[in-house]
């Protein structure tokens, strides 16, 4: 007997509807979730290509071996033109557009070839100082020439900071950004960016198809994207203005009283996720995750956070108190690492495991003067929305405290 026949809900992300994302269990609709997000969206799907979304289609994301729910808060691209590069700044590139395939899957990705006299092109915004934006691009060499080296230059309002990205070995140098990274698609595409700190509000974004000032060279290009934030996020097109994409909901707020168990429990989440840096304590807040509860009274319920870089999991309701049984105080979390976490709460016997070890335990009261009867992706939404990046691999819940030997089974990847 496997420990899934013991579970009351089972959300696998595979079927959906517009407003809709399908739970495999139960199978009468009841642990169905609602989805809204009121803007388009894109995501990966499972050609590699990417894809725009409808503003009620859940997105399953598929830039990894299998499909994930992808929810992420509301960002903005701040480039005018994120694929019309003949209307950046800057003269003498020479812009083929047209000219390949791009990531989307159309003949719609730019040529830009330079010269020794003629190197970059530009695209400006104004930012605010003390904020901090990532800026990216999809990149892709062009093998009938002898480039292999592109470059991304920002002005941050106050001075210049730049890295040079190897396409032919995933490598990126001299970087002045506070972190870069390079991503490869589909086709030999790469999407390539760095994150900053702004100093003024004049913020602009170079592109080389070179290795830098003074070097000839060939790449294509397609997809720019300026945005505030540590991370980057889907990609969002543009053309003539900045187009905000706006914040993922998926969630149950009602009805799952007969799923979720009332006095004794067990939740498990496989996720990734990515959140917001900061190195101001007084700033940095918790980072909700996930939360086994009731919409009513954000009191009642099981939630899981990220508190400065630290899981937390608590088990808190109104008839007692509060326990905390999990803080992962030893090794901080790390974003683009995938957890399974499982979380069992009973009278004397509370308990969460995370990667196969063992998180916390309580042995405090549970008693709960509401019922348990939703799930949120974002704690008691929507009056606190969504404020980091998940990506959901599966989600069950069980009607029974799991035994610690299941926990593990559980948990470990």
């Amino acid at each position: 007997m496997s420990i899934y026949d013991k579970a009351s809900l089972i959300q696998i992300p595979s079927g959906y509807r517009a407003g809709e994302l399908y739970s495999v269990v139960p199978n009468d609709g009841v642990g169905d979730f609602t989805f809204s997000r009121g803007s388009a969206a894109t995501r990966i799907n499972e050609q590699g290509l990417i894809e725009t979304m409808g503003s009620t289609e859940p997105r399953l994301n598929w830039d990894d071996s299998c499909p994930h729910l992808l929810l992420e808060p509301q960002r903005t691209n701040n480039t005018a033109y994120s694929e019309d590069f003949s209307s950046w700044g800057d003269v003498g590139v020479t812009i083929t557009p047209n000219a390949i395939v791009s990531p989307d899957g159309t003949t719609n990705a730019s040529k830009l070839v330079s010269t020794a006299n003629n190197w970059r092109k530009s695209s400006s915004f104004s930012g605010s100082s003390g904020v901090t934006y990532t800026v990216s691009i999809y990149a892709k060499l062009d093998t009938s020439t002898s480039t292999t080296t592109t470059r991304l230059e920002v002005y941050n309002g106050a001075g210049s900071l730049a890295a040079n990205y190897n396409l032919s070995n995933e490598t990126i140098s001299n970087s002045g950004f506070t972190s870069v990274f390079i991503e490869s698609l589909e086709d030999d595409w790469y999407r390539i960016g760095g994150t900053y700190t702004a100093g003024g509000t004049n913020n602009i974004l170079y592109i080389y198809p070179s290795a830098g000032y003074g070097t000839a060279g060939t790449m294509y290009f397609w997809g720019a994207q300026q945005e505030a934030g540590s991370y980057p996020t889907s990609y969002i097109s543009t053309n003539g203005g900045s187009v905000t994409r706006l914040v993922d909901s998926c969630e149950i707020t009602s009805g799952l009283e007969d799923v979720i168990g009332q006095t004794e429990g067990t939740l498990f989440i496989d996720f990734e996720y990515l959140y917001e840096t900061t190195t101001d304590s007084s700033t940095d807040a918790s980072r909700d995750i996930f939360t086994l509860g009731t919409a009513s009274d954000v009191s009642e319920g099981i939630s899981f956070d990220n508190f400065r870089s630290q899981f937390r999991v608590f088990v808190q309701g109104s008839g007692m108190t509060t326990q905390s049984i999990g803080n992962n105080s030893t090794g901080a979390s790390q974003p683009n690492t995938r957890y399974k976490l499982a979380v069992k709460y009973k009278t004397g016997d509370c308990k969460a495991y995370l990667n196969g070890s063992l998180l916390g335990s309580g042995t405090g009261t549970v008693s709960f003067a509401a019922d348990l009867d939703g799930i949120f992706f974002s704690y008691n939404s929507p009056s606190r929305p969504l404020k980091n990046q998940k990506k959901v691999y599966s989600l069950s819940l069980f009607k029974e405290a799991l035994s610690d030997s299941e926990l593990q089974t559980l948990t470990t990847l």
